[in-house]
């Protein structure tokens, strides 16, 4: 084995165990989601009060993304990554302004945002629903403290990952889980929906906290060295990554007003991504994140050939587990589905419609998987400006689908789901074309790994939606367990026979992990 094959492997296991690391987080997060909205739609169902709390978080969560979470993978980690590989001092300097200017910033912007609540919720929702619009004002002021703990926690996410840190802020999001959940239970018999407040609050304080043992190492002094050349390149890299926030606030803005003139509308669509996020950051985040750092690394030395592998194998890592989800959830939409959510004020005529939208949302769901591998390349490129560009042709396919579906047809509040669906494919196709323009990824046999996996999700769905026919009568979670147990082992097999790459790669580093056990 010659140098650069060994060093290439070392990367790819690095790279493979670090997906993994970010995969239990991921598990633990997304459980604790499942648990979380279920608990949810327990106490309040789907209505009035859950469509305000997801109109009111709207704001806050617009705030963290637009100055905080479109940073940390496309300017704080690229850029932290460099300096973390050179004086310490420096970096720690680097670190401590960007904090100090992101918690300034933090505190005025929430502040504005509590001041002018009504009339950011007014060009949220339709002039016709007060009540709702009513509802959700009175939680923006609850929810906007959460925020800047939020922000600070995103960069000292984006510090540890900087230092290849994955196991702390793996479970950052099931950290947030874990307080939301505390909240509604312990909350909700006395305040009502603002218990999903409290509990915001409390999940933004854990996730922070739990990353703090992490910086041991610190070097913190609180500094506003806004021309620092780090801070000025983050800056420079951020600067397009607004551009496409922007575009995608302009689509939220677009969907939370249409769909707040379909009662429960919004409440069974957040019901129904929760099935999708599950998948999408159990797969897809974790070997993202997992990648990110190494393609940075790459790109900085100028070596593409070690470039595109990595990508490659991203790439075919996320197929591997995604299209079976995907296929896996369109085959038990229904009894999952109620097995998740039907209970207390969670009805069997809820189940079917969230069953329904989480249907048409899945044609998305592998796309939107991919998507985030392209666009980690065009960040790790210090490329920021292309991916943002893409973002606003992508909301103009959701406009030309969801529109005419949700108001010339008899879909209603599911057209706005079938144009997500579009959107997410729209950007991933755009910017696939893109990157081969730039970043040629022929001869890495990615054409092979979809139509396999294809092959493989297929045959799996067909078996398990058999197995769901037959066990009509069964109990849901029954039918969950024995079709998913089945439809897994079957896939395992499919992907055996076909000798899906990215499984034997797995299944080799999942081997020599154990051995050193």
């Amino acid at each position: 084995m010659t140098e650069t094959s060994s060093s290439t492997g070392s990367i790819f296991r690095s790279i493979a165990l670090a997906a993994l690391l970010i995969s239990l987080g991921n598990i633990a997060s997304r459980v604790l989601g499942l648990i979380r909205e279920p608990i949810i739609a327990a106490y309040f169902s789907r209505g009035l009060a859950v469509d305000a709390f997801t109109l009111a978080w709207t704001l806050p969560n617009a705030l963290y993304e637009l100055l905080i979470s479109g940073a940390v993978s496309a300017a704080l980690v690229p850029v932290f990554s460099e300096y973390a590989e050179r004086d310490r001092t420096e970096f720690w300097y680097v670190v401590s302004t960007v904090i100090t200017l992101a918690f300034t910033t933090l505190v005025i912007a929430g502040a504005l945002l509590a001041w002018q609540a009504p009339l950011a919720i007014a060009l949220l929702s339709r002039p016709t629903e007060s009540a709702l619009q009513a509802e959700a004002i009175a939680l923006v002021g609850w929810l906007l403290p959460a925020v800047t703990l939020m922000g600070i926690s995103g960069i000292v996410t984006a510090v540890l990952h900087a230092q290849r840190r994955f196991l702390l802020p793996a479970f950052v999001a099931a950290a947030f889980n874990a307080g939301m959940i505390v909240g509604v239970i312990v909350f909700a018999p006395y305040i009502g929906i603002k218990s999903l407040a409290a509990g915001t609050l409390l999940g933004a304080c854990a996730q922070l906290a739990i990353q703090l043992p992490g910086l041991r190492d610190a070097q913190f002094r609180p500094r506003f060295d806004i021309h620092h050349p780090a801070v000025r390149r983050i800056l420079r890299l951020y600067a397009p990554v607004t551009l496409g926030i922007g575009f995608s606030l302009i689509g939220v803005t677009i969907d939370r007003w249409l769909a707040s003139g379909f009662p429960a509308a919004l409440s069974t669509m957040r019901f129904a991504t929760t099935l999708i996020q599950f998948p999408l950051g159990l797969v897809a985040s974790a070997v993202a994140l997992a990648v990110l750092p190494t393609l940075s690394r790459q790109s900085a030395t100028g070596d593409e050939a070690a470039f595109r592998s990595t990508l490659a194998m991203g790439l075919k890592i996320v197929l591997l587990l995604i299209l079976p989800a995907t296929a896996g959830l369109a085959a038990l939409s229904l009894p999952i589905t109620a097995t998740l959510f039907e209970r207390g004020a969670f009805g069997a005529e809820d189940t079917a419609i969230t069953a329904l939208a989480l249907l048409y949302y899945l044609p998305g769901l592998p796309a939107a998987a991919i998507d985030q591998i392209l666009l980690f390349a065009f960040y790790a490129r210090k490329n920021t400006l292309t991916p943002n560009l893409i973002q606003g042709a992508a909301i103009l396919c959701y406009v030309a689908v969801a529109i005419p579906l949700a108001e010339w047809t008899s879909l209603g509040f599911l057209g706005l789901v079938l144009g997500n669906s579009a959107q997410w494919i729209g950007h991933a196709i755009i910017t696939a074309w893109l990157l081969q323009r730039s970043l040629p990824l022929n001869g890495l046999r990615l054409g092979e790994a979809m139509l396999k996996g294809l092959l493989a999700s297929a045959l799996m769905a067909l078996a398990v939606s058999g197995i769901v026919a037959f066990g009509r009568s069964w109990p849901p979670l029954v039918q969950v367990v024995v079709a998913g147990s089945i439809g897994v082992a079957l896939y395992t097999l499919l992907a055996i026979v076909l000798r899906l790459e990215a499984a034997t790669f797995l299944a080799n580093v999942i081997r020599m992990r154990l051995r050193r056990v």
